[in-house]
């Protein structure tokens, strides 16, 4: 199934009072829930979670305080996938934290449904954070990298 495809099924749970969403195509399968969480099934992509709850301790209870957020522009991905920072195992690195980058440039490659996906630099910059492990999966939206 196109990854634009699953996109645009998830602008459309969000846009609509929809809460749970799933749609086949041959041997694949798409769930999308807006309650629930990830759900994976044998040929399936799963789509996360629309409207994640997050709860946070009110300050007056002593809760730690929550990390900084990074300063500069966050490179969020943009699917679900298996992010790697090179193009084969062992190969050398797109970027590297303190190289400087252009818009367009390659930084990373994520792997959805056996399909390699490069990721570009949405502005130009310099790498201040990567934010994932090469080899870890990731989600829609998650932040992969800051550049400042």
């Amino acid at each position: 199934m196109d990854l634009r495809k699953v996109k645009t099924l998830i602008d459309l749970v969000q846009q609509s009072d929809i809460t749970e969403l799933e749609i086949t195509e041959g041997e694949e399968r798409v769930r999308i829930s807006r309650a629930g969480g990830v759900v994976m099934h044998p040929q399936t992509v799963a789509a996360p979670a629309i409207l994640p709850s997050v709860l946070a301790a009110p300050a007056e209870l002593g809760a730690p305080e929550a990390a900084a957020e990074p300063q500069g522009f966050i490179l969020k991905s943009p699917m679900v996938g298996t992010f790697y920072r090179s193009s084969s195992p062992g190969g050398k690195a797109f970027v590297d934290v303190g190289q400087v980058v252009k818009t367009g440039e390659t930084v990373c490659i994520i792997e959805a449904m056996k399909l390699l996906n490069e990721i570009e630099a949405g502005v130009d910059g310099v790498i201040k954070e990567i934010l994932v492990e090469n080899g870890q999966p990731v989600e829609y939206g998650q932040p992969l990298m800051v550049i400042g």
